[in-house]
């Protein structure tokens, strides 16, 4: 899909969207202008904690202010961008995004995406359960190390990617997000959120971290779908309502880790309650980290020290793509002299997960199912899972309402 470059005359700059204070000289400021009194959007509230909810929608709803020529929503690190009317493709790069989109009724708007077919396979496992809803991103752009000039031939109408992360690549600088903001369509996007990364020193400050569901709200103001996110933003805070009444006290809770691993060979271990929204399903479930802070998330481990640990749950990252084989996954650890010992493959306590990158319906997914893996005597047993799409839950043991959520996508919610 690459071209050989821009054309000859140069690309304008599209009419129907603009940058406001964020363009200085040609090129965008390193931080969010949230300190302007005239700066628009939502301010993070807070970790996300286990008990309370990830976003303000007071704040949020004021994160878009409207003008007869357009409205300007603030992100950092961008800081303040004006539309003058909705985006109507969308570029992403990372799943959290592209979920976004798909929330919004624009998931067939989406134009590039980190392995889209592997990603359309995970995400439509899920999907198979919210009534009359579809999702294709199979053949799209993938755009983990994205080339410029293909950027040029999508003429996506928003970046919806984090730039302070993409000048981390070695074919992207400053200069290189700046021309394509300039020429093409704005960056709107924050992914360093993702587990509180520092940016570089270009981009230090000023940087906002924002919870997954605070990211969302501005993402909504910008695609001027404030109700579909008000009707979403509902379902979950009724969802966390319903697992804060049930947890058990700390002392009760099972030790848990999640892994991600291919034909468990290197064994990369992830806890469950760092800040960031990688684990916006997790945390809010508070389990006790098997590794008790020994172990950093994302460090490989081998199954001495998962033995060492010893945890009661353990969180098989990826096991719900089509291409794991869950049942193999678990004959593997149960034949293994160390790792049959752990009290997890002993007591068959090996569940999948979907994926880190999420966006606001695998979350809502996410967290019920991991509520029920970690807690069957609370929220009802997770079925042993082998292969195919999320399980048929009973309707009176599910968390959330699937048709509920469905609306909000199709946009038929009253």
């Amino acid at each position: 899909m690459a071209t050989d470059g821009p054309p000859d005359e140069g690309p304008t700059r599209r009419e129907y969207v603009k940058y406001g204070g964020a363009v200085v000289a040609g090129g965008l400021l390193a931080g969010c202008t949230s300190g302007d009194d005239g700066a628009s959007g939502a301010t993070p509230t807070g970790t996300g904690d286990s008990t309370g909810t990830e976003t303000s929608t007071e704040a949020a709803a004021e994160s878009a202010t409207s003008e007869d020529d357009g409205y300007s929503v603030s992100m950092s690190p961008v800081g303040e961008v004006r539309f003058e009317s909705p985006p109507e493709s969308v570029f992403t790069r990372l799943t959290h995004h592209a979920d976004m989109a798909f929330a919004l009724g624009r998931g067939d708007d989406v134009t590039a995406m980190h392995a889209p077919d592997y990603y359309d396979a995970l995400w439509n496992q899920f999907v198979e359960r919210l009534p009359g809803v579809s999702l294709d991103w199979s053949g799209l752009y993938s755009s983990w190390n994205p080339d410029k000039e293909v950027l040029y031939e999508l003429d996506s109408d928003v970046h919806l990617a984090d730039p302070a992360w993409v000048t981390q690549l070695e074919s992207w600088d400053r200069d290189d997000v700046d021309e394509i903001a300039e020429n093409v369509s704005p960056w709107f996007g924050n992914s360093l959120s993702d587990r509180r990364q520092e940016p570089s020193a270009e981009w230090a400050e000023g940087y906002e971290y924002y919870d997954l569901w605070e990211q969302f709200a501005i993402v909504a103001d910008a695609f001027r779908e404030r109700e579909r996110y008000e009707e979403l933003a509902a379902v979950r805070e009724e969802l966390l309502s319903t697992i804060a009444s049930g947890l058990p006290p700390e002392s009760d809770r099972p030790s848990a880790v999640m892994i991600g691993s291919s034909a468990l060979e290197t064994i990369y271990a992830y806890t469950l309650s760092n800040p960031g929204f990688l684990t916006a399903h997790t945390r809010p479930l508070g389990p006790r980290d098997a590794f008790d802070g020994s172990v950093e998330s994302g460090a490989t481990v081998d199954y001495e020290t998962l033995l060492e640990a010893d945890p009661d749950v353990i969180l098989f990252l990826g096991g719900m793509q089509p291409g794991t084989d869950m049942a193999g996954t678990r004959e593997t650890l149960r034949s293994h002299p160390v790792a049959s010992e752990m009290a997890a493959v002993r007591n068959d306590r090996v569940h999948p997960q979907g994926a880190r990158y999420q966006g606001p319906i695998l979350n809502l997914f996410q967290l019920e199912m991991t509520a029920k893996q970690l807690y069957p005597n609370r929220f009802g047993e997770w079925p042993e899972y082998d292969e195919g799409p999320y399980p048929e839950i009973p309707e009176d043991e599910r968390l959330f309402d699937r048709r509920r959520v469905a609306d909000a996508i199709a946009d038929e919610f009253e």
